[in-house]
């Protein structure tokens, strides 16, 4: 998957994010459309080197409905950024994959607002739908801290048709925001769906957090090893809550995250790597040159 976008868009391009759907409504200025490109292009650039597979998500995380209707914006964003994403993906000559990225109502690293599973199948069918007419490759969730808005995402994913992909927000002691184990959220979200996810996996944390996650006795089953495949990786081991009050941002060596990342491969099967806060080519290059060394196989 593609590396961190946010963090790059706004540290090396100083572009703003908009206060309702933040980085949704870049592809309606020229800088905005031009940063995204060069992204895009850089990480695409990589797989191609090293012949894998690539996963984009448009940049619509906080586009859900009530953000949409409050801005300043109309639903069509979300078809926009698909034929945006659309168009990079017909140029280029590689196997590439579009997703259609959706987020929690409230707080991804708290559980603040999230929904009850009806409210959040309800809420997130919107923009699930939205995506399914506009012709996304697949749909995936991003940071979901809270048990029952995933569950209600996931039936609303699984109502388009589409392939998608459940991410959670997950600590060191193994367990979502909620205090839900990895081993039961997907056991309970795969009995919820008639058509389960195609995997699970989390972002925006370190390998190593994740790695002692998985490695709790109550985590260390089938179900998971089986279902639970993807990372896209922060640079630092802190904490969600020492990251949201650090005053700069955290990175780490290439090589050492790359490695960490190649060891859940090597003990847990993982399939999905991306970079998250903190990372850029640098690391997403040393974690495909890895994969493509054999690094875990």
């Amino acid at each position: 998957m593609e590396g961190a976008l946010g963090e790059r868009l706004k540290r090396e391009f100083h572009l703003s994010f908009h206060p309702d759907v933040a980085m949704a409504d870049l592809i309606y200025s020229e800088a905005g459309r031009a940063a995204l490109r060069s992204l895009w292009k850089g990480y695409l650039d990589i797989a191609r080197r090293h012949q894998l597979p690539f996963l984009a998500t448009t940049p619509t995380r906080r586009a859900n409905s009530e953000r949409v209707l409050k801005s300043d914006l109309t639903h069509q964003i979300i078809s926009d950024n698909v034929l945006f994403l659309k168009e990079i993906q017909s140029h280029a000559g590689m196997e590439m994959y579009v997703g259609g990225l959706m987020g929690c109502k409230g707080d991804a690293y708290t559980g603040s607002d999230a929904l009850n599973e009806e409210d959040a199948y309800r809420f997130h069918s919107w923009q699930a739908e939205q995506f399914k007419e506009a012709g996304a490759d697949f749909l995936f969730a991003g940071i979901m801290p809270v048990l029952s808005e995933a569950v209600g995402m996931a039936r609303a994913m699984c109502s388009t048709g589409i392939p998608y992909i459940i991410s959670f927000t997950i600590e060191r002691n193994g367990l979502l925001i909620d205090g839900t184990s990895i081993h039961q959220a997907i056991e309970t979200i795969d009995a919820a769906t008639d058509v389960p996810p195609v995997c699970y996996m989390t972002n925006c944390v370190h390998p190593d957090i994740v790695y002692d996650a998985l490695h709790r006795a109550f985590n260390d089953t089938d179900l998971v090893r089986k279902r639970f495949l993807g990372i896209q990786a922060n640079t630092s081991p802190l904490s969600y809550a020492e990251l949201d009050n650090a005053a700069d941002l955290k990175s780490s060596d290439p090589v050492a995250l790359a490695c960490d990342m190649m060891k859940l491969r090597q003990e847990n099967g993982f399939r999905i790597f991306g970079g998250c806060c903190g990372t850029d080519y640098r690391h997403m290059e040393e974690v495909a040159r890895l994969l493509t060394a054999g690094a875990g196989l």
